[in-house]
């Protein structure tokens, strides 16, 4: 579809805004016509059709009224437009608007019933609602989250975006920065203006930055069939652009563990052509989280560096070209622990000490989307998105440090190159149904290799004990693998209003892996929302999903010449292929407006799985192996609050989760004979799986001060043998207060003090056990910068 970004009225919304906010002409941008649409007695109807007409009759942009009555139109020149809403058992409504260079203009609609007019307030179908929470296309939850709420965290457009996600429900923190959402291990599919982006090795660097986000929506639930592949959770970013705004802004930033940031972005339009570019520079001393419970990590420092670039052009009122590119480039020395006893003996070493080690891992990133956005009359609208990608993941051991202390050196890279099409289309052929249909293909060049310095080595099958046979390496042994990757998806759906209540969404998708396996599936999707009352809908679904898996494999005759050496993994030489996943989920839901100020939300729901896809790291190397449980289930629910009234905004999120697989049946070497025997019989908790999970935030502007903070709360991540238990829980709690200043020399900065981890509480993220957790991390010291922004 032709992407719009969101409304000034959800801009508008500080965090958790739960009331609605009066938007006026004078405070929206220029080519921007917003408003709403209600009856004779005030209540807003959703689903209006709205067009804009030029003098001359012809139509420039639709769009439809959102579960609150709002509409908006963005990116129109100056001059007169008409607009026309049409609704079935509705009289048609017009206004006339003048648009101005300077500013945009607000409308309220009122359309006159043809049948008696009844309390009927629908429920959202394709827009935020500007409490947070809300319901999208048929039944998927939907949590929003704009710039301007970005911009009241305590870190502000600096928080690394990971950090952004975790105050959204159901999300989970773990190490090297990965989230996991409703109990799934990553499988989080992003999109950017609409457009998928491809897959990427799995790291721990931030290839996207806050600073280019206008908002960014967290959908989980029964998604539509539009959406496949990766579908825990679906990360869709709507980017700045600069169509209106001129200018842009430069911020620093500095303060504890050697931190140093700068950051700048410069946005645009001249005539039809419009920009936004975005670039950002990071160092400090904790790029990864610290394996000891120390302020100061040993051989912790970081660059990361980011660029973004956003371009679009108007060909003509019914074509729009665009352009993104993005690039990422960062370095991790790889933190030590302090003390370690050497495990092994190497000739000629008498002493090496294990806080000395030097390993190091790089992860390089580019991309770019070529994209072409169009009408087709009235009714039709269409995307086609051409995309590629490159990503490159090197670690480089320390050839000494890594013999004697894990008795393997590795050498290991990974490069991937994906290239593919996406493309979108809806109709809305009557005034009651919306139909979509869309593809995507790609195909992703995997290639990895590795050299491997050892010892020889037994091993006891009973104990998984490890003996040092020579203390001389062994030859070292080389390892290269190729693998094309192709993908094929396909989807069908209809978007049926049924009543004025009643909205269901129903659809079919196939999808196609031939790769490490071969497998496809036809996925039926069925969703349905329902409003209750004027303040009460309800929502319910069911998804049939289907996820390949990673594209991160370790080959057989790689396994087969660690037999007999200090590399031997723990459970021989057995690799059955990692098959792609399948599920059976659904999803129960409500949403209810308690008042004026105050919105809640309460989301269950319920996942089978077979071929169940995990990751752990079983190696020295921060990259990840995956491999399937034959059978899986994952379960919860999901509590929102959101809170609003003047200059005070807030947000509760509560999550309680359970996951669980059994029966280990692809990559089995890593696991030992007795963790195999004990998961091929019970029900075991995923290694990512946290019963109880929180989120919170509050912020307040006082005059020209903020004051914001934000929580987040875990009971903590499974450990110890098969993950038969877990870490104690914790809360951080982070804070900031932003002014702003004038410097006569400078204008006005403003001025943000963090402080992250308020009350400096020290507590464990992994402990180093566990089904593939490698090593032990904690979460980060209490930490304070200064931060300073202008904008131009």
């Amino acid at each position: 579809m032709l992407f719009l970004t969101r409304t000034r009225i959800a801009l508008a919304c500080t965090l958790g805004v739960a009331s609605l906010t009066t938007v006026y002409a004078a405070d929206l941008p220029p080519g921007e016509i917003t408003g709403q649409i209600s009856n004779a007695i005030g209540v807003p109807i959703q689903n209006v059709r709205i067009t804009a007409q030029s003098q001359n009759g012809k139509i420039l942009e639709a769009t439809q009224s959102d579960g609150h009555g709002y509409f908006y139109f963005r990116h129109l020149s100056a001059g007169i437009y008409a607009l026309i809403a049409n609704k079935q058992h509705y009289q048609t409504g017009t206004d006339i608007v003048v648009l101005t260079a300077q500013h945009g203009q607000s409308r309220r609609i009122t359309l006159a019933s043809e049948q008696a007019l009844s309390l009927h307030v629908q429920a959202k179908q394709t827009h935020p609602s500007p409490n947070r929470i809300s319901i999208a296309n048929g039944g998927v939850s939907s949590y929003h989250i704009t710039s301007q709420d970005i911009a009241q965290m305590p870190e502000g457009d600096d928080t690394p975006l990971n950090q952004v996600l975790l105050q959204a429900p159901g999300v989970v923190q773990d190490s090297f920065g990965q989230l996991h959402v409703r109990g799934d291990h990553a499988n989080l599919q992003y999109r950017i203006n609409g457009i998928l982006l491809p897959d990427s090795i799995s790291g721990f660097g931030q290839t996207l930055n806050s600073q280019l986000i206008s908002n960014v929506s967290l959908l989980t639930g029964t998604l539509s069939a539009e959406y496949g592949f990766h579908t825990a959770g679906i990360v869709d970013i709507h980017t700045q652009t600069g169509a209106f705004d001129q200018g842009g802004q430069v911020e620093v930033m500095g303060g504890d563990q050697n931190t140093s940031q700068a950051s700048g972005e410069i946005k645009g339009h001249k005539g039809d052509f419009s920009y936004f570019m975005d670039v950002s520079g990071l160092q400090n001393n904790l790029g990864i989280e610290n394996p000891m419970p120390t302020r100061t990590a040993i051989h912790d420092a970081s660059t990361q560096n980011n660029g973004f670039a956003y371009f679009s052009y108007k060909i003509d009122d019914t074509l729009r070209a665009s352009a993104i590119f993005g690039i990422s480039d960062n370095r991790f020395q790889i933190p030590n622990i302090a003390g370690q006893t050497p495990l092994y003996n190497l000739n000629g070493v008498i002493n090496d000490p294990s806080q000395s080690l030097n390993e190091q891992q790089q992860e390089a990133t580019n991309f770019g989307v070529l994209a072409l956005q169009g009408t087709l009359g009235a009714d039709m609208d269409y995307q086609i998105s051409v995309f590629s990608r490159y990503q490159r993941i090197a670690y480089s051991p320390d050839l000494t440090g890594d013999l004697i202390y894990t008795g393997v050196a590795s050498q290991t890279l990974r490069d991937t190159q994906n290239n593919g099409i996406q493309a979108d289309g809806s109709w809305r052929f009557s005034p009651t149904h919306t139909f979509r249909t869309g593809m995507f293909a790609s195909a992703e060049q995997v290639q990895t290799s590795s050299a491997l310095s050892m010892f020889g080595g037994t091993m006891n099958p009973g104990t998984g004990t490890m003996t040092q046979t020579s203390t001389t390496p062994l030859p070292d042994q080389y390892y290269a693998n190729d693998q094309l990757v192709q993908l094929f998806g396909l989807y069908a759906e209809d978007e049926w209003q049924a009543t004025h209540l009643l909205t269901i969404d129903y659809g079919l998708r196939f999808d196609q892996v031939n790769a490490y396996v071969d497998q496809h599936q036809i996925s039926p999707r069925l969703s349905a929302i329902y409003q209750l009352t004027p303040t009460t809908a309800v929502h319910a679904g069911y998804a049939h999903y289907f996820t390949p898996p990673p594209n991160e494999l370790v080959s057989n005759q790689q396994i087969a010449g660690a037999v007999n050496t200090t590399n031997q993994p723990p459970g021989g030489t057995q690799n059955s292929p990692v098959q792609s996943e399948s599920d059976d989920y659904y999803d129960v839901g409500i949403n209810k407006t308690l008042s004026p100020t105050t919105t809640a939300g309460l989301d269950t729901y319920y996942k089978q799985v077979t071929n169940l896809l995990d990751e752990g790291q079983f190696g020295s190397a921060l990259l990840y192996t995956p491999f399937n449980y034959a059978q899986g289930k994952i379960y919860g629910a999901e509590l929102t609050l959101a809170y609003h009234k003047d200059a005070l905004s807030s947000y509760v999120n509560l999550s309680r989760s359970a996951a669980f697989g059994k029966g280990i049946e692809s990559a089995q070497y890593n696991f030992s004979p007795a963790e195999l025997a004990y998961i091929a019989n019970n029900y075991v908790h995923l290694d990512h799986d946290q019963t109880w999970t929180a989120s919170s935030g509050v912020a307040w502007q006082q005059r020209q001060i903020t004051y914001s903070s934000d929580l987040i709360y875990g009971s903590g991540l499974r450990s110890g043998f098969a993950n038969t238990a877990h870490l104690p829980g914790y809360v951080q709690i982070n804070a900031s207060i932003m002014r702003p200043i004038l410097i006569p020399e400078w204008g006005k900065i403003d001025v943000r003090l963090i402080v992250l981890n308020l009350f400096g509480a020290t507590y464990e993220i992994r402990n180093g056990t566990g089904v593939g957790v490698g090593a032990p991390q904690y979460g980060p010291p209490r930490t304070a910068l200064v931060a300073l922004t202008k904008k131009f």
